[in-house]
């Protein structure tokens, strides 16, 4: 199956063309954003693996927000038996608390872990992150889970972080707590969050609290500076995926009513309301249902044939 992700990266895929050309202005949200963020505060060393970082980021936020997070895709990733690590994940699952003496497996809950350590939660993180790429990833013969073998433990898994990776990570969880927790509403949690449309195109969002999509980021940000300094980017793609998940949401389970952005390394989390993201990007007044209809449409009948 397709994936949204995916998707809206590529010019000529039908989901990237329509939202292209519903949502044309977006240049002005997209320099407002950048103006408003700032310098990047946290910036990771060369030793850094970026792409697995920034899902563990997303691991270690939906810890702090969701009461009972699910690691459902972890457990997926061990399943493909893609790479020598099932008794270190399972191992790690237990140590969770997510898997009962039936086997039944069941959500993190984090509140019942607070004696953990920072070194701790950071090392899990960067471990669920790596377990999800058994899933995701196309490729992943690289992947430092082929440093496993059938005997290795838990431990040997959180040790697969380097000492940089988890000082990147506590120094991002840091600045998230300061500015990202207390700009959140009120409301129901629920991460990694999947829609009407998933069936068609693979989809889940990182957060919907209180009817608001917040979408993470942990990009360093476009071209250094001559001062060293980086400022953000809010790439067509993002805002494209935004969008896209909200009008998955085909029939408005979620009650959608804002979506919004977060990029850890800048501390900066911005949001709109849909209808208005919406009106400014196509630069008319826009009926949500009539857009949600017309995105199903693509990606039903338009994207299979492509």
């Amino acid at each position: 199956m397709p994936a949204l992700t995916n998707e809206v990266k590529n010019t000529k895929s039908p989901v990237a063309r329509w939202l292209r050309t519903t949502f044309p202005h977006h240049r002005d949200v997209q320099a407002a954003y950048r103006e408003a963020a700032g310098p990047a505060l946290v910036l990771p060393s060369s030793a850094v693996a970026l792409g697995t970082q920034g899902a563990a980021i997303d691991w270690w936020l939906r810890f702090l927000i969701d009461p009972a997070p699910s690691v459902g895709l972890t457990a997926a990733g061990l399943r493909s038996g893609r790479a020598p690590c099932e008794r270190a994940g399972l191992e790690l699952l237990r140590d969770l608390g997510t898997i009962d003496n039936g086997d039944s497996l069941g959500p993190v809950r984090p509140a019942q872990l607070t004696d953990r350590s920072d070194e701790w939660w950071a090392r899990v993180s960067y471990a669920l992150a790596l377990l999800v790429e058994l899933y995701r990833a196309p490729m992943v013969d690289g992947s430092r889970l082929m440093r496993l073998g059938p005997a290795s433990r838990a431990a040997d898994l959180l040790a697969l972080a380097n000492a940089e990776e988890v000082a990147d990570l506590i120094a991002m969880r840091d600045l998230a707590v300061e500015r990202l927790l207390p700009a959140l509403p009120s409301g129901a949690v629920t991460t990694g969050a999947t829609f009407d449309g998933s069936a068609d195109i693979h989809a889940d969002a990182d957060l919907i609290v209180g009817g608001m999509l917040v979408d993470f980021k942990a990009g360093q940000g476009g071209r250094p500076r001559a001062n060293g300094s980086r400022a953000t980017v809010l790439r067509r793609e993002d805002l494209d995926q935004l969008l896209g998940y909200a009008l998955l949401d085909y029939s408005d389970a979620f009650g959608l009513r804002a979506v919004g952005v977060y990029a850890a390394r800048f501390g900066h989390f911005v949001s709109w309301p849909l209808a208005e993201l919406c009106t400014r990007l196509a630069g008319r007044p826009v009926d949500l249902g009539a857009l949600r209809r017309e995105f199903a449409q693509v990606v039903r009948l338009e994207l299979p044939a492509h």
